[in-house]
């Protein structure tokens, strides 16, 4: 059960260690963050679809949906509460990810995962007792807080734990969990539309609370990671008993080293938001931002959040809808796990282009089909329906082994000790702003852009592959610790920090 291997940095420091079963088993119950994340993105979407759960809640969208027959197919939907409903999650967690940053800074990683966890189960109750819609939304609040604490822990955790060889197949294990929890959220959905008596969206609600229960038990028994050890101890004995286990092999001082020298940094540091405004660390700040955005902009919550509502529009009816919706998740989650078995041989790099270029022509192909086929009133043939959700498999599919993995993985690994926790919190808060944007708006949006709408999501892709190709360097297989040697050697980052390290050299000197 354990992979021997030796990374060598470019500064000639070799690290040794192996692929625990001790790691894999640690990582396995971190990512059930990436589980309980995704299972409510799938949910939200199936249930808002049931037309016992709108006819409960959103009266008027179930009166648009089957009783108006002048409003345009692409508005039936078309509500602001109903938004509301999805987006909430997403203010609770930007607000929630800035307190997790000084939780996972001071107390560790498993603390911030453990109150993840906790706050979920309390969400997942709340949703599935609903009376009203304030507690509908309540839930859903709390059910943020548990995200924006697991967003901001978790792929922290496994890039600290995983060895550099293998962290991007590791990491890539949150976007897969999010894949998991999401195809199980799709065929409960499927399943529970289906009880007679209109109750079974409760019963979807409430199910989120096994993957919460399961991470909040889980965390107790989780080892803290060896950087947090170092970062929050001045006995770095437990440290390095804690990474030789974790790395399978006493030889751990190379390392070790390392992780002292980064923490000696980071413990000079009072105000690490302050502190990556700096321009050295200019690269990784626009990362932090620019990455989530991107992989917002994407379009792919358009698939994740309304995917029922979207093949409802096209003219697929419900049961066909959410099992249009179980196939998208099949798909989105197998091309997520072939991503963990080639990022860190094809890199990161490779796998957004590819991706990119994917992504583009199946939106473009999809608007174009919308167009032409589908009118503001009647419906599009069977033929051209199942021909959309193809290329929308195609879509998902690119987004899995591309945006989806790597827009968690890359800014995870690049930040040094002493920006880590404020560095992922703003890529959780950046995420989370524009999720929000996009849920509220999207429905909006489809009812004034109509077919439109996958052009412009598909002008966004074109953007984002741009950005990628000329300003993100490669970083597969390096210590997390020696990150910065990718910028200095960067055709365009090396202006900015490339100057900063000859300063830094000669006031040394």
């Amino acid at each position: 059960m354990a992979v021997g291997l030796a990374i060598t940095s470019s500064e000639g420091r070799q690290y040794s260690g192996k692929m625990t079963l001790f790691v894999v088993l640690s990582c396995m119950m971190a990512a059930m963050g990436g589980v309980i994340f995704g299972y409510d993105i799938g949910i939200s979407g199936g249930v808002t679809s049931m037309e016992s759960f709108l006819k409960k809640f959103f009266p008027e969208v179930y009166t648009k949906m089957k009783e108006d027959t002048k409003i345009s197919n692409y508005c039936k939907f078309d509500s602001q509460l109903l938004t509301t409903f999805t987006s909430s999650l997403y203010v609770a967690g930007l607000i929630a990810s800035f307190f997790a940053s000084s939780v996972t800074r001071a107390f560790g990683r498993k603390p911030s995962i453990l109150a993840g966890g906790a706050a979920f189960l309390a969400g997942s109750a709340l949703g599935g007792a609903a009376v009203n819609v304030y507690m509908l939304i309540l839930g859903r609040v709390l059910l943020g807080v548990g995200v924006g604490f697991a967003n901001q822990s978790v792929p922290l955790y496994l890039s600290e734990m995983a060895p550099p060889r293998h962290r991007g197949a590791i990491n890539n294990g949150f976007q897969f969990s999010i894949g998991i929890g999401a195809l199980s959220a799709n065929f409960i959905n499927y399943g529970t539309q289906k009880i007679e008596g209109g109750w079974g969206w409760r019963l979807s609600l409430a199910m989120a609370s096994v993957p919460a229960t399961i991470l909040t038990l889980g965390a107790l028994f989780l080892p803290e990671t060896p950087s947090s050890l170092i970062q929050r101890s001045k006995d770095h004995q437990k440290a390095k008993l804690m990474l030789q286990h974790v790395r399978g092999t006493p030889n751990v001082q190379a390392e070790l080293d390392d992780l002292i020298k980064a923490s000696s940094i980071s413990k000079t540091i009072n105000h690490p938001f302050k502190k990556i405004m700096q321009r050295k660390y200019r690269p990784q700040l626009t990362m932090a931002i620019a990455i989530p955005f991107f992989q917002q902009v994407t379009g792919i919550n358009v698939i994740a959040f309304y995917a029922p509502l979207l093949f409802r529009t096209i003219g697929l009816g419900e049961s066909a809808s959410l099992m249009s919706a179980v196939v998208t998740g099949v798909v989105g989650t197998g091309s997520t796990f072939i991503s963990m078995l080639i990022v860190d041989k094809l890199g990161r790099k490779v796998l957004f282009l590819i991706g990119g270029i994917q992504m583009l022509v199946s939106q473009v192909i999809v608007g174009a089909i919308m167009a032409a086929q589908l009118g503001d009133h009647g419906g599009m043939s069977k033929e051209y329906s199942y021909l959309v959700l193809i290329l929308i498999c195609v879509y998902v599919a690119a987004f899995g082994w591309s945006w989806g993995p790597l827009g968690w993985l890359v800014p995870s690994e690049i930040y040094p000790l002493e920006i880590r926790s404020a560095g992922q919190s703003i890529t959780v808060a950046v995420s989370f702003v524009f999720t929000f944007i996009v849920a509220q708006t999207f429905l909006a949006m489809l009812c004034h852009f109509k077919s439109g709408i996958f052009f412009f999501f598909g002008g966004w892709v074109v953007v984002m592959t741009a950005f990628v190709h000329l300003l993100l360097p490669e970083t597969k297989s390096l210590p997390i610790e020696q990150m910065e040697v990718v910028w200095r050697e960067h055709w365009f980052w090396k202006r900015i920090v490339g100057e900063l390290s000859e300063e830094s050299k000669m006031q040394e000197a």
